[in-house]
C-alpha cells in the first residue's frame, strides 16, 4: 500500500509488528518534496513510533478479519469486552487500543471487531452514533446574528459542541470520525 493511501485508524505491519496509525499528516513544503508523517502505536507494547516517508514509499497493510460484535461492558483489568454476534464468544480489548473511541461506546451498541491471527486488535464504529445529552448550559436568547454553539456532556462522558438550542435530556447524532454534532434525533 502506498503511504498516500494511509488513513488514521488503519493497522499496518512495521518492523514485523502490528501498529495502528494514530496520526497522519501530508506535508508539502513549497518547492520541496512532499513528506508523509505518521505516528504509529504498537499494538503489543503500546509504544509510539514516528515515521517520515516520501510519497513513493510504501507500507505493509495488515490482513485483518472483520466480525460483527456488540459492546457488553468495561472491566478495569481486561479492558472493553465485546461479544461476537455470530458465536457469542467474548473478546477483551485493552483500553489503550480503544483510545478516543471509548466516548462513542454505549452498552449493547453494534460495532465491528478487527482480528489478526485470531486475536481482537481493534474496533470499528458506525459512522454516527446517537447519544443522550446529560449536561448542558441553559440556552441564551437574543444572539441570533451569529451561530451560537455551546459544549454539552453526553452520556458516555464525551463533550461535543452543539447549537445553543440543545437541552439536557435530548438525543443527538454525533460523527464518530470527527466528533462533530450531526443533528437532533427525535425519540
Amino acid at each position: 500500500m502506498r503511504v498516500t493511501d494511509a488513513r488514521k485508524g488503519m493497522i499496518v505491519v512495521h518492523e514485523g509488528q502490528l501498529h495502528v496509525i494514530v496520526d497522519y499528516e501530508h506535508i508539502a513544503p513549497g518547492n520541496w518534496r512532499a513528506i508523509n508523517q505518521l505516528k504509529l502505536k504498537n499494538l503489543k507494547t503500546g509504544s509510539n513510533v514516528m515515521l517520515r516517508l516520501g510519497s513513493s514509499d510504501s507500507l505493509e497493510q495488515a490482513f485483518l478479519d472483520l466480525k460483527p460484535a456488540t459492546y457488553v461492558y468495561f472491566d478495569r483489568n481486561s479492558g472493553y469486552v465485546f461479544m461476537d454476534s455470530e458465536n457469542f464468544e467474548q473478546h477483551a480489548i485493552p483500553e489503550e487500543l480503544i483510545g478516543d473511541k471509548k466516548g462513542y461506546l454505549l452498552e449493547n451498541s453494534e460495532v465491528t471487531l478487527t482480528f489478526h491471527d485470531g486475536q481482537a486488535v481493534g474496533v470499528q464504529l458506525l459512522p454516527t452514533v446517537t447519544l443522550r445529552v446529560t449536561e448542558a448550559d441553559p440556552s441564551t436568547r437574543g444572539n441570533t446574528v451569529n451561530a451560537v454553539t455551546k459544549k454539552v456532556k453526553l452520556e458516555t462522558g464525551l463533550e461535543v459542541k452543539v447549537p445553543g438550542y440543545i437541552e439536557a435530556g435530548e438525543l443527538v447524532k454525533v460523527s464518530t470520525e470527527t466528533g462533530e454534532f450531526q443533528g437532533r434525533v427525535k425519540e
